[in-house]
């Protein structure tokens, strides 16, 4: 897992939207508003905030540009014409 140091949000959403692919995309912060702006600006199907490990059976499993389109897994299995977002925020104890 790569580590970023950065200044401006937004510099890292655009690095890390810089690949082809979009399966999963991690993030460790302390900072709530931090982590609901890379929620929404990473374009991945699976976005682990403090979760290093978000993909459990019940939650829908899928990527997005060359990751593939469509989920497996859950209601969104189903629902294939979707562009899903699943979002983990692990909060501290």
């Amino acid at each position: 897992m790569p580590i970023i140091e950065f200044n401006k949000v937004e510099d890292v959403i655009a690095a890390a939207n810089n690949t082809p692919y979009g399966l999963a995309a991690y993030v460790f912060t302390n900072d709530l508003t931090t982590s609901l702006k890379m929620a929404e600006g990473l374009e991945a199907g699976i976005i682990g905030i403090n979760d290093p490990v978000p993909a459990t059976p019940q939650c829908p499993f899928g990527g997005m540009k060359e990751s593939g389109l469509g989920r497996e897994l859950a209601q969104e299995g189903m629902e294939s014409y979707l562009e899903t977002k699943y979002v983990s925020i692990k909060l501290r104890d």
